[in-house]
């Protein structure tokens, strides 16, 4: 029978297929993989939807979209996994609430969710982050209207049909039932996650004499810090690695991260000679120094910070800013706050020694992947890769947002603009939006005089996020996704900054102001499959 199908626009490069029902979206997930179209860069599944991101200089959405009506979807893919025991002591903060709504006592909320199997469907979110199907049907529970800030590693949360398990500390809105001393991610396993589609789930309580497994890993030590190289000697914010992200990963759960400002990050290794994708070290606010035991040459871009450099005589001079400069053994460098933006990218020639996680020496702070942050008393090690010359005839860097200050972003409307009436769509195109204090790399909070009025309260399945997205919880007030952004999510996204406009999104600091501009009408398109 010929499936009816939506394509739901997500940005520049990304568009959603939704489907009917779990069964149809593992099918062409399943599809997709078996005969992956030219062009396609990431497949992100969901409970009813399967979000495509492609590389626009080799294909389109309308060209990607007729490959996709063209799939046979009439058969159902079908996955087996392992059975695992999860030992819960069932503690969480919505234990209550999840029993009243549901019209049960606490008691028989723990009992019918240990009586319970759950079946992994799909893994997004956050790495090991895994979403499974109840046997139960009536654990059906809305997510909470404001979302949590953090949610501690180890909680056992349901929301809509599905139950989860929080993989690492990060914010999230489902409602939370307990914990688990198990690690869903490590990635000193051979399998990272550890659970995977297709595995199953039976949750016991710790509380009746569950007993737990012996072989579950302990956290380990972080290794002796080295003793030669360029010595932070302060660091106000810890500092991050940075380079143009691990793509390709969302497989495993994983988003891409990288630098907040990629245009900033690729100015700053082009100073120095090096490789655009080098790791260079991303510096918020400023407030950071360092001393070097050896001749070095740096390059600084982003956010200006006005970089002052103390000789080992004494003497204070200024560095120049966006060009590249030297440093003598014994010399201090200090970065004052930006003057505007928010983000500093510091490049050192021939690079940092840091060892790659999943192909990339990004840290992703919400999926806690990567290299640990930059913290005063850390020595920072020269790799000594090969570079070009150094360039110091760069063009000036272009003016960057300040606090007040009120920028204008591009988006693309979509995939549910339609989740919300006229009203709450004219809302959002003509009021500012200012950027909150709780803003950090996973996203940035706004807060507006009117919040966005929806249709109804109705929940939405998780469904794919891409870099960009306006999602927008029951509170009305929206949440910018940034670089560490959940790969997946459960509110409402009204739409997608543009590409072009990513890297200043990333530079926008807290107390300034965001008007949003719409370049594309809302254009959702509705096929059936042969």
């Amino acid at each position: 029978m010929p499936e009816r199908l939506r394509f739901l626009p997500a940005g520049s490069d990304s568009f959603l297929v939704e489907l009917s029902d779990l069964e149809t979206t593992i099918t062409l997930l399943d599809a997709l993989l078996a005969a992956r179209p030219q062009g396609v860069r990431e497949l992100v599944p969901a409970a009813r939807t399967v979000m495509i991101r492609f590389d626009p200089l080799v294909t389109n959405r309308a060209a990607l979209a007729a490959f996709v009506s063209r799939m046979d979807l009439s058969g159902r893919s079908a996955r087996q996994g392992e059975t695992f025991d999860v030992p819960v002591t069932y503690d969480g903060q919505d234990l209550g609430d999840v029993a009243e709504f549901l019209g049960w006592s606490v008691e028989e909320l723990v009992r019918r969710h240990t009586e319970a199997t759950y079946t992994v469907a799909f893994t997004g979110f956050a790495p090991g982050f895994a979403y499974m199907t109840c046997d139960d049907p009536a654990f059906d529970v809305p997510r909470r209207k404001t979302p949590r800030v953090r949610i501690p590693a180890g909680s056992v949360a349901i929301a809509g049909k599905f139950g989860g398990i929080y993989p690492t500390d990060s914010p999230g809105g489902w409602q939370l039932l307990g914990t688990t001393p198990l690690r869903m991610w490590d990635t000193a396993r051979r399998r990272a996650a550890m659970l995977a589609p297709g595995d199953r789930v039976r949750f016991r309580d710790i509380a009746k004499g569950t007993i737990l497994p012996t072989s579950a890993p302990e956290p380990q030590s972080d290794p002796a810090l080295p003793a030669e190289g360029l010595r932070v000697i302060r660091a106000d914010r810890p500092a991050l690695y940075q380079d143009l992200g691990r793509s390709g990963q969302a497989d495993q759960g994983v988003s891409e991260s990288g630098a907040l400002d990629r245009a900033a990050l690729r100015e700053a290794n082009l100073c120095v000679g090096n490789p655009s994708n080098t790791a260079a070290i991303e510096i918020t606010f400023g407030g950071f120094a360092l001393s070097a035991d050896r001749p070095v040459t740096l390059a600084l871009t982003g956010g200006p910070c006005r970089p002052e450099i103390r000789t080992a005589g004494g003497r204070v001079v200024s560095a120049p800013f966006a060009r590249p400069f030297a440093l003598d053994a014994g010399d201090e460098l200090t970065l004052g706050v930006p003057s505007e933006g928010m983000r500093s990218y510091l490049a050192l020639r021939g690079g940092f020694r840091v060892e790659p996680v999943l192909g990339s020496a990004s840290t992703d702070t919400l999926a806690k992947i990567g290299p640990p942050p930059i913290a005063a008393g850390h020595v920072l090690v020269p790799a000594n890769c090969k570079a070009a010359a150094v360039d110091p005839d760069r063009p000036e860097p272009q003016q960057l947002p300040r606090t007040g200050e009120t920028v204008t972003l591009d988006v693309v409307l979509g995939p549910r603009t339609d989740w919300f009436t006229e009203k709450g769509v004219r809302t959002f195109l003509s009021q500012e939006w200012e950027v909150d204090a709780e803003s950090s790399r996973v996203g940035m909070r706004l807060s507006g005089a009117a919040p966005l009025e929806r249709r109804d309260a109705a929940e939405l399945p998780s469904e794919g996020t891409a870099l960009g997205s306006i999602q927008v919880p029951h509170s009305g007030q929206p949440v910018l996704f940034l670089a560490d952004h959940p790969l997946t999510g459960g509110y409402p996204v009204i739409g997608v900054v543009a590409a072009h406009h990513l890297d200043l999104a990333g530079q926008i600091p807290i107390g300034a102001r965001i008007r949003f501009n719409p370049i594309a009408d809302f254009d959702p398109h509705v096929k059936d499959t042969d």
